[in-house]
């Protein structure tokens, strides 16, 4: 008898009590679509040659994982995801780009004879992530009729928790990328008269 534990309560139940694969609900029809507008998203924002486009091609993938947190019940990280990484990061690219005057078309000087052998490496790094995440998560589902599990206290628990080092790391290397940011963007630094 095949053993499946749920994510949500971390309890054991029977194959007989998980749900099959070919039961389809009305929250996972809506989770597929959403995940194929992600994905067209990210692919188009990948391949843009615009680079305006391309920040709101990433206005839309990142929009779209907000509401793919909204259907797996995670609001918390699905509002999260929407004030910081579609509001502030987007708009931290785009004035990235206006400071430091980049060219935003195509530029013929920037292409590379190299794109089908990155076509190959994406594919197979695709690939294994796929065969490693349905390995990884095969017999798991999660019980979208458990409350809480994706609210505040759950989030909070599982970060300042099990995960308070990777975080405190990711925040050093975001005030890192900050500062190298302000030193590549200001035009006094070293230059001769200058403290």
């Amino acid at each position: 008898m095949r053993v499946t534990r749920t994510v949500a309560t971390g309890r054991t139940v029977h194959a007989a009590e998980a749900p099959s694969y070919l039961d389809v609900s009305g929250s996972e029809i809506v989770f597929i679509l959403i995940g194929v507008i992600t994905l067209g998203a990210a692919l188009l924002c990948v391949t843009s040659r615009n680079v305006v486009r391309a920040a709101l091609w990433l206005v839309v993938a990142l929009g779209g994982l907000a509401g793919l947190y909204l259907v797996l019940t995670a609001e918390l990280v699905a509002i999260v995801q929407v004030l910081i990484y579609v509001g502030a990061v987007v708009v931290l690219l785009l004035f990235g780009l206006m400071v430091t005057k980049a060219p935003i078309g195509p530029q013929p000087d920037l292409n590379t004879a190299n794109r089908p052998v990155a076509l190959v490496v994406a594919v197979a790094a695709f690939g294994l992530l796929v065969a490693v995440l349905i390995d990884a998560f095969r017999f798991a589902y999660l019980d979208l009729t458990v409350e809480g599990q994706g609210g505040a206290e759950a989030i909070g628990g599982a970060v300042f928790g099990s995960w308070v080092l990777p975080f405190e790391v990711l925040s050093v290397l975001l005030l890192a990328a900050v500062i190298g940011a302000i030193a590549i963007t200001r035009r006094d630094v070293g230059s001769k008269g200058r403290r």
